[in-house]
């Protein structure tokens, strides 16, 4: 009998997954076969870190590069905690590697802190030749947002308060993904047939905003307009990466009439994720906590 139920449960399982249901229980796959124009393998997936890395606040990371075959993660927040919003996490990494834990499975357990749902989102890496930075890891982030609205019921979501969170080339994957409303993927199942863009957007030291040799107007894949989803930006003044990118972003959100806050902060540097320092900037989960409360998203779950 307990063999015959194994094998029942074995069963539903995997008819659920070809369902187009995602379980809730370990990463899952995104794509039912090859993600859309992978031809050939890209992994296996390692480590790149060093021991002679940098350490962030005392500790390493994990840069996971080679991600051939991407994937999302539920974590659901305690019992009892759940506030009915989830957020789609993107970690970042020059669109080369993953911060996994760092900007990602640390987040996921801040969010659900907050009781929110919290997505991990493990896209492809490195940039596929040919095609733009962000173009394949822009589908990875629409399918999953069709997935988790589509589960929405069975992991307790409301699909009208689903945000992303992304720090980096993964803060410059999530406004992408933000202002881009049509699927950039041939349809693949009912999951496709749902809104992949966010109802609210984090961005943490982001990249990529702005072209730099244009005086600094925003990425040609960034159309900001009056849909684009109310977002919160952070940045510290002394980020390699350019405070310019939260400026203008900011500006262009302000110009075109989305509701937005903006924390600066005058040194902290990059790739801090939400690991505590003296810096002030490391406070940015507490600002974010503050927004998501002022705008509604984490209301109570109605009962």
């Amino acid at each position: 009998m307990k063999t015959n139920l194994r094998c029942v449960l074995g069963v539903l399982a995997a008819v659920g997954l070809m369902a187009g249901e995602v379980l809730a229980a370990g990463p899952q796959p995104l794509w039912p076969g090859r993600a859309p124009g992978e031809t050939k393998e890209v992994g296996p997936e390692v480590d790149i870190t060093k021991p002679t890395d940098q350490l962030i606040a005392g500790r390493r990371l994990i840069r996971l590069g080679q991600v051939g075959q991407p994937t999302l993660e539920v974590f659901r927040p305690p019992a009892g905690r759940e506030t009915g919003a989830a957020v789609l996490v993107c970690p970042g990494g020059a669109y080369h590697i993953l911060a996994l834990d760092l900007e990602g499975t640390e987040v996921c357990e801040w969010l659900n802190s907050n009781g929110v749902t919290a997505v991990l989102l493990k896209y492809r890496v490195p940039r596929r030749e040919g095609l733009e930075k962000h173009a394949a890891p822009l589908q990875d982030a629409q399918r999953a947002m069709g997935l988790i609205r589509q589960n929405a019921t069975a992991w307790g979501i409301d699909p009208k308060r689903m945000g992303v969170l992304g720090f980096s080339a993964g803060g410059h994957l999530a406004a992408t993904v933000s202002v881009t409303p049509d699927r950039t993927y041939p349809r693949v199942d009912a999951a496709d047939d749902l809104p992949s863009r966010p109802d609210f957007t984090v961005l943490v030291y982001p990249a990529y905003l702005t072209v730099k040799e244009e005086n600094d107007r925003l990425a040609p894949e960034l159309p900001l307009n009056a849909q684009t989803p109310p977002t919160f930006l952070v940045m510290a003044q002394d980020d390699p990466v350019r405070v310019e990118n939260a400026l203008f972003y900011s500006l262009a959100l302000k110009q075109a009439g989305v509701p937005m806050e903006l924390h600066l902060y005058p040194s902290g540097g990059h790739g801090y994720g939400l690991r505590r320092t003296e810096l002030p900037v490391t406070s940015w989960p507490d600002r974010v906590a503050d927004w998501m409360k002022a705008s509604g998203w984490l209301r109570p779950a109605a009962k």
